[in-house]
């Protein structure tokens, strides 16, 4: 995996402007988007600065064993069972692969509640409707999102974090917080968190992610890529998406973005066995 840029200086709150110009944006499409039609996506590439690939970013090998869980979230007001969409197509294709030992899970990013309960729920191995210390310890999750639902991750981790419950992995993919959310500043619960970014366009993502406690949390990197030269590929994607959020839509539909994301959440998933599920 790429590594972390140098010269980049933390920011310890996503930037006013960028959340307001979110906030006048995504009403914009909200009802055309009603009316959109899913089709099957296509990737558009990107440019990164790329380093040598961190293998420390994988689990260890005793915590492979342990059933995992992974949460997605979509950006905007995108259901999340659009198959347009990298978020959902990844979902996909890891609950084909894994079809026992991972729970795969995308949601609309004004739904975290409920992916908080789906996984109170799936860690409740007894059914006793409580959750044991060894049921939290045991835990095993992988949160990824784009746009709002990059940001709902980083506010889902907290909700966690204050149960008691660790994370495993936070993908933050072109980042945009919601007025009352802060997506810089990754809580202590989790191990690892990665951010992929684009700086171009009236939405753009946070450029720079931190730790909480460094002791507790490895920032994996900030990877920037950038569109201003790439021809626009997503041809799937609605005509308002290419008008108003060009770059933004691009990362979101860059096969190069998503096998990094993808990567890194299978170096943290238990190997496929030979019937196909997670050992």
């Amino acid at each position: 995996m790429p590594s972390l840029q140098e010269g980049e200086t933390p920011v310890l709150n996503a930037l006013p402007i960028r959340r307001w110009l979110a906030l006048l944006y995504f009403p914009f499409f909200s009802l055309a988007a009603i009316f959109a039609f899913s089709q099957p996506g296509r990737a558009q590439p990107g440019r990164a600065r790329f380093g040598a690939r961190d293998n420390s970013a994988a689990a260890p090998a005793d915590a492979l064993t342990r059933p995992a869980i992974v949460i997605g979230f979509v950006g905007g007001l995108i259901r999340h069972d659009d198959p347009v969409h990298s978020e959902v197509q990844l979902a996909a294709r890891l609950r084909k692969e894994y079809p026992s030992g991972v729970d795969v899970e995308v949601f609309e990013n004004r739904h975290g509640e409920d992916a908080r309960k789906k996984i109170l729920s799936l860690l409740d191995t007894d059914h006793d409707g409580t959750l044991s210390a060894g049921e939290k310890q045991n835990a095993r999750i992988i949160l990824y999102g784009h746009s709002w639902g990059a940001s709902e991750i980083v506010t889902l981790a907290r909700e966690l974090e204050k149960e008691g419950i660790p994370v495993l992995l936070t993908i933050q993919v072109d980042s945009v917080a919601k007025y009352h959310q802060n997506d810089a500043v990754i809580p202590s619960n989790v191990s690892q968190a990665a951010n992929f970014y684009q700086p171009d366009g009236l939405i753009h993502g946070q450029s720079t992610i931190r730790a909480a406690d460094p002791a507790r949390t490895k920032i994996i990197g900030n990877f920037r890529f950038e569109y201003k030269t790439s021809p626009y590929a997503c041809g799937d994607y609605p005509w308002y998406d290419r008008i108003f959020t060009k770059t933004h839509t691009q990362i979101e539909c860059d096969s190069k973005v998503w096998t990094q994301v993808e990567a890194l959440i299978r170096m943290n998933l238990p190997p496929i066995s030979a019937n196909g599920s997670g050992q």
